[in-house]
């Protein structure tokens, strides 16, 4: 998935001595073109926990909006994944994803599998994370249309801290192919900014961009949201 995970950046491979739980919210203000246009609002979340050389997190999006009483946009993006790590910059992990959007022709989405992260960069201020994954998808579409496949992913998960002020920059890229059907890709991109305004609350900025090279009848192949708003980590 901008599901998972990706848009999920790797959890942090090193070992630590306690454990660490964090938890971060966002509430944003969405314009977006493609299968639905409009203006409304978002929310989102993720927790982490962190001890020694394992980590859990989930994240969770939700995406809303009505037009004169009429929905006009509905999405849902949930995430849970486990990861060990095997050295300093190389890890293990499993997932379980969750995604529905009817506004693109889907009704349920369910993936999940095992995969491996590495990370490529550990510098102060840019980090760079590799994964690969083999996963099972199971879905239908709003059609009643029921598929089934085993399928590959591939994402990196890029992040530069600007100096002492803690404002960041993050890419993140997801690659998910059809291992039956070669044609049947899927490209999800995430480009964000944060400038915090204080220790816990900074203003978000992002922008996303979702490509199916095989959309569901009547439906076009890449969706573009722009996202402003608040990020709160407590």
């Amino acid at each position: 998935t901008l599901v998972a995970a990706v848009l999920c950046a790797a959890a942090p491979l090193a070992a630590q001595d306690s454990s660490k739980t964090t938890l971060t919210l966002d509430f944003g203000l969405v314009n977006a073109t493609g299968n639905a246009e409009f203006t409304s609002m978002n929310a989102g979340e993720k927790a982490t926990w962190a001890k020694g050389r394992w980590g859990l997190s989930q994240t969770g999006k939700v995406l809303f909006g009505e037009t004169d009483n009429v929905r006009t946009a509905e999405s849902y993006d949930f995430n849970v994944r486990g990861d060990r790590g095997l050295s300093a910059r190389v890890g293990v992990f499993v997932f379980v994803a969750y995604y529905r959007d009817p506004f693109a022709g889907l009704a349920t989405r369910w993936s999940g599998g095992p995969g491996v992260a590495v990370g490529l960069i550990r510098a102060t201020r840019d980090t760079l994370n590799v994964e690969g994954a083999l996963t099972e998808q199971s879905g239908r579409t709003t059609a009643a249309i029921d598929r089934s496949f085993a399928a590959t992913r591939a994402a990196a998960a890029y992040k530069h801290t600007f100096g002492s002020s803690n404002a960041a920059f993050t890419q993140t890229l997801e690659w998910l192919g059809n291992l039956e059907t070669s044609e049947d890709y899927r490209l999800n991109s995430e480009t964000a900014l944060v400038a915090p305004l204080s220790s816990k609350i900074g203003l978000r900025v992002s922008y996303v961009i979702r490509f199916d090279n095989v959309p569901e009848p009547t439906f076009k192949k890449t969706d573009h949201i722009l996202t402003t708003g608040i990020q709160v980590a407590l």
